[in-house]
């Protein structure tokens, strides 16, 4: 089979799959269920750490919401988009991986514009990332191919789970792995692993194995959100949305969708649901109006092929996706474009999920028949860039799914702006394993009463971290959780859910289903012993994977596993908490050494009855009890006078003294590439040198 996997406009050739009999069984490592873009990158990222990997979908094409979704236009944060002057490196230096950067740079590689890779070949207006949904497919299938042609990755098209694999005992319940049903042929077969990853759009694996979840807009008690109220409110969800990619041809040639059964006598597919036109406020009491294929109109809001180097002006030939929500027009609440917002595909049965999806599907064609009887007749579906026949996506664009109770829940308190004054980052988890931005809690709310929506400070949300213990159901082992199935809330799912950080997500999960492997140890202790979260935490950020928010340390920085470890531990972050900065070469005080060599050794406080130095006084408790510690174990003395000096500069020479009396056994490779002189001391430095100490203590 080796010589015979090859792929055609994104979609691997047949020879590529496994197709299971009636009542087959498989084995192995890992098992990955769903089409996710977090099951793929949970398997790449498996399969690069040299496990065999199972993973099962729902179509032949890999990659979720940059594929069968037809969304390959990049919803980033403001931090992952690169500013000249405003940020000292490229966002996709310090916001994303390695390998998502690569995935990134494969794209505009596959599409260049006039012949040159530029960043944004789409150039749309809304996305600073956008190719074809084909190109996306393609970038993705060519890092699978060698696991596929060495027989690591076992590919399971057109299955969906019905029951998990489930063996219980001491109270706990353990994942086997799942049983599936062949949706094309109708029988079903088993595959067994080590460890299984949730990685569906929906939470399905969780429906069907009765695993502890939640669904829609929890109560307050559940998650201990104060916005929300007493009561749960399931049906309150996200709505859907069946993107269509169409063309903008030359006049005439436009080719017509077709009308859907039901459009202007339904009233979710009514003439009023819709609108060409977009508006934006200039002042606060005029508006502006863009039309469709204007600079700032719809088509060029998620384009995603130009014809022509420039990047605004619409041209035939161009090519954008359609995922248009309201348009904030006076006058018009809900419109007006393809978002599905009359029912929910979680929680409920299979019938009326398949209802929603068919009528989602129609709402979706009534869009673009709309656009092509209102002004924008030269449009042609491009079903070739979706495997489908008239441009509509072969599956939703999902903004929410079933939500397994994990160890950690991450919580509006966690990420919203409300709750972080005047500090740059939202909650910064110790146990992080990735982070992400989006600069707001995005939330599509379907029909449903009794929607809860954040404002002001309230939604804009912060840069936030990803935990571990989000990873891991609180009741369930030899299961890790991913894609819009951690442990969030239906509120920060709103901003965990966009592509750079599923991706995340996905490698996170990928890390922790092969430590548990490796190991023999299960996610939950892995997640809950420090030792085994630094220990992840290293050789994450040692493959080129940032845990905590820095704008100016790159994952290529020969310090970024050290500085990005001890920041996440929390004992060396930024000097000021309004700075995402780092600033690696800034001097470092003799109070900042101090904190830090306490925190690293986790030293028992002991403090004097009387203070010890006359210049560190108890008032001051971010130098005072370190201080006195450190002191009160023999490690430190005045400098005369019964003084101390706490902001004064420390020395490469006065930090290895203290190093030596700390902790002799690793001193040799602590200072092995930092010289030992009265050079003062840098930030990078300090990270590095207690880095060493840091896992000589743990014992890494």
């Amino acid at each position: 089979m080796s010589n015979a996997i090859t792929q055609r406009n994104g979609v691997f050739a047949d020879g590529a799959f496994t197709r299971p009999a009636a009542g087959a069984e498989l084995t192995g490592s890992i098992l990955v269920v769903g089409g996710s873009t977090a099951a793929y990158t949970t398997t790449l990222t498996a399969l690069r750490l040299n496990l065999d990997v199972c993973l099962v979908q729902p179509h032949k094409v890999v990659g979720g919401q940059f594929t069968a979704q037809a969304l390959p236009a990049s919803d980033d944060g403001d931090l992952l988009q690169a500013r000249a002057g405003l940020y000292t490196v490229d966002g996709e230096e310090f916001a994303i991986s390695k390998a998502q950067r690569a995935f990134r740079d494969r794209q505009r590689e596959l599409q260049p514009v006039g012949g040159k890779k530029v960043p944004n070949p789409g150039g749309g207006w809304v996305s600073p990332l956008a190719t074809t949904p084909v190109v996306a497919a393609t970038a993705m299938n060519e890092a699978l191919l060698p696991y596929l042609r060495d027989g690591r990755l076992t590919l399971i098209p057109f299955a969906e789970p019905v029951q998990v694999a489930i063996e219980g005992g001491n109270g706990r319940s353990r994942v086997q792995g799942a049983i599936f049903r062949d949706t094309q042929a109708g029988h079903t077969f088993t595959v067994r692993a080590k460890v299984t990853v949730e990685a569906t759009d929906l939470g399905d694996l969780l429906e069907v194995g009765n695993i502890p979840s939640r669904v829609g807009q929890e109560a307050r008690h559940e998650t201990g959100e104060a916005i929300l109220p007493e009561d749960a409110r399931p049906q309150c969800q996200q709505s859907i949305t069946f993107d269509v990619v169409v063309e903008h041809t030359a006049r005439g040639k436009g080719v017509a969708i077709g009308k859907p059964s039901g459009f202007e006598t339904e009233g979710w597919i009514g003439l009023k649901e819709f609108t060409h036109l977009f508006w934006t406020k200039a002042k606060p009491d005029k508006w502006q109006k863009w039309d469709f294929f204007s600079d700032f109109g719809i088509f060029r809001y998620r384009r995603l092929f130009r014809s022509h180097p420039h990047d605004k002006k619409v041209l035939p030939g161009d090519v954008a996706v359609l995922n248009w929500g309201t348009s904030s027009e006076p006058d018009r609440a809900f419109c007006c474009g393809n978002d599905y917002r009359p029912g929910r595909l979680v929680g409920v049965s299979r019938d009326e999920r398949k209802l929603h999806i068919q009528r989602a599907r129609q709402r979706a064609q009534a869009y673009v028949h709309y656009l092509q009887t209102h002004g924008a007749a030269d449009l042609k579906p491009r079903g070739d860039l979706t495997w489908t026949s008239d441009g509509i996506a072969l599956e939703p664009y999902i903004r929410e799914a079933r939500r397994g109770i994990a160890l950690t829940t991450i919580r509006h308190e966690d990420v919203a702006e409300t709750f972080f004054p005047d500090q740059a980052r939202a909650r910064c988890f110790d146990d992080s394993v990735g982070i992400g931005q989006y600069h707001y809690l995005d939330l599509h709310g379907n029909d449903a009463k009794g929607h809860v929506s954040p404002r002001g400070k309230d939604v804009v949300a912060l840069p936030f971290s990803l935990p571990l213990g989000s990873l891991v159901p609180r009741d369930t082992d030899g299961l890790v959780l991913s894609a819009k199935s951690i442990g969030t809330t239906h509120i920060t799912n709103a901003a965990y859910r966009m592509h750079p950080m599923e991706w995340a997500i996905g490698e996170a999960s990928g890390f922790l289903a092969v430590f548990s492997v490796w190991t023999g140890l299960e996610p939950r202790v892995l997640a809950t012993e420090e030792k085994h979260i630094r220990k992840i935490q290293g050789f994450m950020a040692r493959n080129g994977i940032p845990i905590f928010w820095f704008n100016d340390i790159s994952h290529d920085d020969p310090d970024f596993e050290a500085i990005q470890v001890l920041a996440a531990a929390a004992i060396v972050r930024s000097e000021d908490p309004r700075s995402l900065s780092f600033k690696p070469y800034a001097p470092v005080n003799r109070a900042v050494v101090a904190t830090a060599l306490v925190n690293v050794l986790k030293l028992p406080t002991t403090l004097p009855d009387k203070p010890t130095f006359s210049d560190v006084l108890p008032g001051q408790h971010w130098a005072y009890i370190p201080i006195e510690t450190l002191h009160a174990h023999g490690m430190i003395a005045g400098v005369g006078q019964n003084r101390f000096a706490p902001n004064a500069p420390i020395t490469r020479e006065q930090l290895s003294f203290l190093v030596k009396r700390a902790m002799p056994e690793v001193y040799d490779k602590a200072f092995g590439r930092t010289p030992i002189d009265r050079q003062n001391l840098q930030r990078r430095e300090l990270s590095r040198v207690m880095y060493e100490v840091f896992k000589g203590r743990l014992q890494l």
